[in-house]
């Protein structure tokens, strides 16, 4: 790859003109680029950027092969020459993106991790908004009332990508889908499944003409999950808040209210496994109808 180098001159200023095509060198922290990102670790710098944070080569390359907008490539020196490298950093400028050649340990304090990858990259957040779902046979999408852990967002992404699923749907006052830590948890499945953010108001107005069954999960559900005819009509999987569950609210507009049966002592499961079994399940029914047609 034909490249321009710039140096970083320790005090966060580059001597000579920013050119596109060019690599920066960087081994400060002072950097004020380094530190546009590292600030991408707070909520309000994401919002207002509309960028985050994705760590590793694997997920930089998917998310580019998937139509991504990459704002800025980071990788540290180590990684310099590898051919992979070089040919994300050829897209990257392509797409008029920055690249950095950065010090080990400019790269841990970015990802704020002593080990940190050796690749990451900034990113145009993507939300698919709600008018535009029109769930279709078959389909089956993921709906989360107010979720709040991260870690229990992005498995819940990875999980919907590995069944299938056409999307997840944030109702409410959730936890940031770019956040680094939800980021790190979808093992970059957050790039292939379409994410929606809307109000509880807008949801179940949109509920009302998607032509959708909304399957909820409730401790007071009636209905053994196995018993549901998930492909009947497109589905739609609402999951509760991790502590309160479902409001009544919500639960009123549910076509089913579905409960997982447990053995022993426990009387509720974890969020994201909950969605799990919810998703393989209706997945199991389509296959189903597949192979009977």
């Amino acid at each position: 790859m034909s490249e321009h180098r710039e140096h970083d001159d320790g005090k966060g200023r580059e001597k000579g003109p920013h050119r596109v095509g060019q690599v920066k060198e960087v081994t400060s922290l002072a950097n004020p680029i380094v530190k546009d990102i590292k600030a991408l670790a707070q909520k309000k710098t994401r919002d207002e950027t509309r960028t985050f944070i994705a760590e590793g080569l694997k997920l930089v390359i998917d998310a580019l092969e998937l139509g991504w907008t990459i704002r800025t490539l980071v990788y540290a020196k180590a990684a310099k020459g590898k051919s992979q490298v070089e040919q994300v950093a050829a897209r990257t400028f392509a797409k008029g993106g920055l690249v950095l050649e950065v010090s080990e340990k400019v790269m841990s304090a970015i990802t704020r991790r002593d080990n940190p990858q050796m690749v990451i990259g900034v990113f145009e957040q993507r939300y698919r908004p709600l008018k535009e779902l029109r769930p279709g046979r078959g389909e089956t999408y993921v709906a989360l009332d107010r979720v709040r852990d991260p870690g229990n967002l992005g498995t819940i992404i990875r999980t919907a990508d590995a069944a299938g699923a056409s999307g997840v749907i944030l109702v409410g006052d959730t936890t940031d889908p770019f956040s680094l830590e939800t980021v790190r948890a979808t093992m970059g499945s957050v790039f292939a499944v379409p994410v929606t953010k809307t109000s509880l108001a807008d949801f179940l107005r949109w509920k009302k003409d998607a032509g959708v069954q909304v399957v909820a999960t409730h401790l007071a559900g009636a209905v053994d999950y196995r018993t549901i005819d998930y492909a009947k009509k497109p589905v739609v999987l609402l999951m509760g808040n991790e502590q309160a569950g479902i409001p009544d609210e919500l639960a009123r507009e549910a076509d089913a209210l579905a409960r997982i049966p447990q053995a022993g002592r426990a009387d509720s499961l974890n969020l994201a496994i909950a969605t799990g079994i919810m998703l393989f399940e209706a997945r199991r029914h389509l296959l189903s109808l597949e192979a009977s047609e």
